[in-house]
């Protein structure tokens, strides 16, 4: 195999991705096929996702650090050789390397239980990681705009052979901006997507659950939040960046319009 072989094959040896695809997801130049197939595996793969998430989170600080040099500093220009791409993939490969030590540093730190528990069901945790992988996306955040709102409540109804509505949050500030289909442990989920005026953005997960399954608590990673109940072997999650209390008050009130009992809740 030749030294060009060898660096189209490169790929990050805990997920089996192409680097250059994920690079390539953050920064909008997939194809629209690739990236469609590359979310749908972010959705069912937590430590790929979890790299995406950081892959954005850098460059949204590179960006931040760039705005603030533009502001102190005379605008400079430096040209240079353009890198081989193999190179940047080599490059980018020790980069996943280090961000794999870095997880496995980090990880007994996140995610943490607030309000006890032995650990939050899996459709609590598919919902966070949904939130992480699909509201940084600004061209195609849902696959239903909410100018479809009646198709796409009829559509994820029967794909997940449930009545489903949308609540509204116009209250709280937030419009819909629309839906979509994703895989569950056991099933089809749907998410709903809601955004502020300052683009900030809210997400209801709703999936089916396993009998007798109940939970009422609110699950933290990082500066994302997640509340999440189970109403009628019906799994919800309302997902978000904003104080714990604000987002119960919000889940309190999506939970009653949906046909719950919030007033059960300890």
């Amino acid at each position: 195999m030749t030294n060009d072989e060898q660096h189209d094959h490169v790929h990050d040896p805990a997920t089996g991705l192409d680097p250059r695809a994920l690079s390539a997801l953050v920064d909008d130049e997939l194809p629209e096929g690739e990236r469609a197939a590359l979310l749908e595996r972010l959705a069912q793969d937590p430590e790929a996702a979890s790299r995406i998430a950081g892959y954005r989170a850098q460059k949204a600080a590179l960006k931040a650090l760039g705005a603030s040099a533009a502001h102190s500093e005379p605008h400079v220009v430096v040209l240079r050789a353009r890198t081989p791409w193999w190179r940047q993939a080599g490059i980018a490969a020790c980069w996943l390397a280090v961000g794999a030590g870095l997880a496995l540093t980090l990880a007994p730190m996140a995610p943490r239980l607030i309000g006890g528990g032995g650990g939050e069901p899996a459709f609590a945790q598919r919902a966070d990681i949904a939130y992480a992988v699909y509201t940084p996306e600004r061209r195609h955040p849902v696959e239903v705009a909410a100018a479809e709102e009646e198709h796409l409540i009829a559509w994820l109804s029967k794909r997940l052979n449930r009545s489903l509505s949308v609540p509204s949050l116009q209250e709280y500030g937030y419009t819909l901006v629309g839906g979509r289909l994703l895989p569950g442990e056991a099933g089809p989920a749907a998410q709903f997507m809601y955004e502020n005026h300052a683009g900030a953005r809210l997400t209801l997960y709703v999936t089916a659950t396993p009998k007798g399954e109940t939970a009422f608590r609110l699950f933290r990673d990082g500066n994302r939040r997640t509340f999440y109940w189970v109403s009628d072997e019906m799994g919800y999650a309302l997902s978000g960046p904003i104080s714990e209390g604000k987002l119960r008050t919000i889940a309190i009130d999506v939970c009653s319009e949906l046909g719950g009992r919030p007033e059960s809740w300890q």
